[in-house]
């Protein structure tokens, strides 16, 4: 066997290992727990470096500088695992902005923006939607996959989950608001496309590294938005710092896990998974920050259960393998 033929059976053998339904179920679980502990620890950084919540763009300004420092965290850590710096090709600088332009960019201004005009209950349940759009734009606009009844009823059932979750005994303001609402699908439908973007681009390019640059590109491009409409950052501590490190550590970890899961796996495999995202951010808000009522135990229960029948369903195949 010459060294190409032993190249292509090493990629197929790590092809095969990341299509096996525990480990996507494993990894995806990481970063879905990661993505979950970002919420409470976001505030406690807003805490930390003293940032009042009604100040939208020194949030898009503090997001920026933890997805600068995420992006370069994600190259080292990728040049180190593959032994050699990872550096973008022109060809792969278009993919490069279209992902920092969706993932990080419109997701994150709109997030704040649509936040600061509503609850954070219907926050969490409209952004619990983008899992939806992700299946749907994976099938309808960019054809990656057929959509059927199994993931529409998965969708469906994984949903309820997060809307108990996220109601939890709570009232829900049902007007709705153009700057807020609109704000906050934008926010769940740039999540998607970049998702679907992330699965056609990492079929030529290296995933994290595409995850890498960027974080830079598009974190550089929010703390200029952020300091030209007035954000600034004007209180600076130890723990304010390991607090945005630990952030921009989650950034880098869970979104390179996630990228190189839809390199390997059909898009709603992975995405479905999305639904466990604010199940953990309610119960790590209730247990680091005392959050929550009475009422968080059983629905939490609850809303793990439809989202695991959620999940089971769409990655389902039906096939018993038997030996004979």
């Amino acid at each position: 066997m010459n060294v190409q033929e032993k190249t292509i059976n090493k990629t197929e053998q790590k092809t095969d290992f990341l299509q096996k339904t525990w480990v996507v179920c494993l990894l995806a679980l990481v970063c879905t727990f990661l993505w979950g502990s970002a919420s409470p620890c976001i505030k406690l950084g807003y805490a930390y470096f003293q940032i009042p919540s009604s100040e939208t763009w020194t949030q898009v300004l503090f997001a920026g500088i933890r997805f600068i420092l995420a992006g370069v965290l994600t190259v080292l850590i990728g040049s180190v695992l593959n032994r050699k710096m990872l550096v973008p090709t022109r060809s792969s600088l278009p993919s490069i902005a279209k992902l920092a332009l969706f993932q990080t960019i419109l997701q994150y201004i709109f997030f704040y923006i649509g936040l600061a005009h509503n609850s954070g209950v219907k926050a969490s349940i409209i952004n619990g939607s983008n899992t939806f759009f992700v299946i749907l734009l994976a099938s309808l606009l960019f054809h990656q996959e057929k959509l059927n009844f199994k993931k529409v009823a998965g969708c469906v059932i994984g949903f309820a989950g997060v809307i108990i979750v996220s109601i939890n005994g709570k009232s829900i303001d049902m007007d709705l608001s153009l700057m807020g609402d609109g704000s906050l699908f934008l926010c769940a439908i740039s999540y998607a496309v970049s998702s679907c973007l992330m699965k056609n681009f990492s079929k030529k390019d290296n995933p994290v590294m595409l995850s890498g640059y960027q974080f830079i590109f598009g974190g550089i491009v929010m703390v200029i938005l952020g300091l030209i409409m007035g954000g600034r950052i004007s209180h600076v501590s130890v723990s304010a710092i390991l607090m945005l490190f630990y952030l921009a550590c989650i950034s880098a970890v869970a979104y390179s896990l996630w990228g190189i899961l839809l390199k390997h796996n059909p898009v709603s495999k992975v995405a479905i998974f999305g639904f466990t995202n604010p199940v953990f951010g309610v119960l790590l808000s209730a247990w680091w920050l005392g959050e929550g009522s009475k009422e968080l135990g059983i629905n939490a229960l609850v809303a793990l259960v439809l989202v695991c029948i959620g999940i089971c369903i769409v990655n389902y195949t039906g096939k018993v393998k038997t030996e004979s």
